[in-house]
């Protein structure tokens, strides 16, 4: 029996465990969740809640075993089908480097990056709220602290986050980033040690599979005219909390 994965690539962390799984050709079914359509495992699905028990994608089925979290699910596929050594490597130090990083994304670009793109696109065009100028410039700044420690105190001068191969620190934060093109934001305009991390990065990956883990979500602001917003009312309270 193979590896169910449980995915919607409109989600930053289903890309990483997408491209990781076909880029080690790690065999998997691809179990597809539509966050947008209303398929919606956090509140709706009660059957996913076996599999996940937090109720989020991504989420990964192995015969009896289930397991959620992407960090979590791709060390155990990592684990499994015995992946190259880059991308969690088995020295120290580099693997602490990864990890600091794992660590890190978390509440700094994952956080950061999410709000600009709901502030940018989903709150406006699906649930026709304004926001806020003060709110926006907020949340640009705290964006692009975020990019600068990526490019400071992460790469440096380095080609990738912890060296010369790509790891799962550049892969979870690849991800993160492309998310704000999807919203209309260019941030490796002017930021060309940026720009030429991600073209290593998209050749790692290989360009094939690259876009197509990121043509849905590069496509997102088109897809929002097919969206039914009756669909995200269940979901509205939540992030004007999260957001405002």
């Amino acid at each position: 029996m193979v590896v169910e994965l449980y995915l919607d690539l409109f989600s930053q962390p289903c890309r990483s465990v997408f491209i990781f799984a076909k880029k080690n050709n790690i065999p998997f079914e691809f179990k597809k969740v539509s966050l947008m359509d209303g398929e919606s495992p956090v509140e709706v699905k009660d059957e996913f809640g076996k599999i996940s028990k937090i109720r989020k994608v991504p989420a990964l089925r192995d015969g009896d075993f289930c397991l959620a979290e992407s960090v979590a699910i791709m060390l155990y596929l990592a684990e499994k089908f015995r992946t190259p050594d880059r991308w969690y490597p088995a020295d120290l130090r580099l693997r602490s480097r990864v990890n600091e990083f794992l660590s890190w994304q978390h509440t700094a670009i994952r956080m950061h990056g999410s709000k600009m793109f709901w502030m940018r696109l989903m709150i406006p065009k699906i649930m026709g709220i304004d926001v806020p100028k003060e709110k926006m410039d907020g949340a640009l700044e705290d964006l692009n602290a975020s990019l600068n420690l990526i490019e400071e105190n992460f790469l440096q001068d380095r080609p990738f986050i912890v060296g010369d191969q790509m790891s799962l620190a550049d892969l979870v934060a690849i991800v993160e980033i492309m998310q704000l093109l999807g919203a209309g934001l260019d941030v490796f305009e002017g930021r060309p040690k940026l720009s030429a991390w991600r073209d290593r990065v998209q050749a790692s990956i290989g360009k094939d599979l690259f876009d197509e883990a990121h043509q849905a979500i590069l496509g997102a602001q088109d897809g929002m005219k097919q969206v039914d917003p009756s669909k995200l009312e269940l979901f509205k309270p939540k992030i004007l909390r999260l957001f405002f």
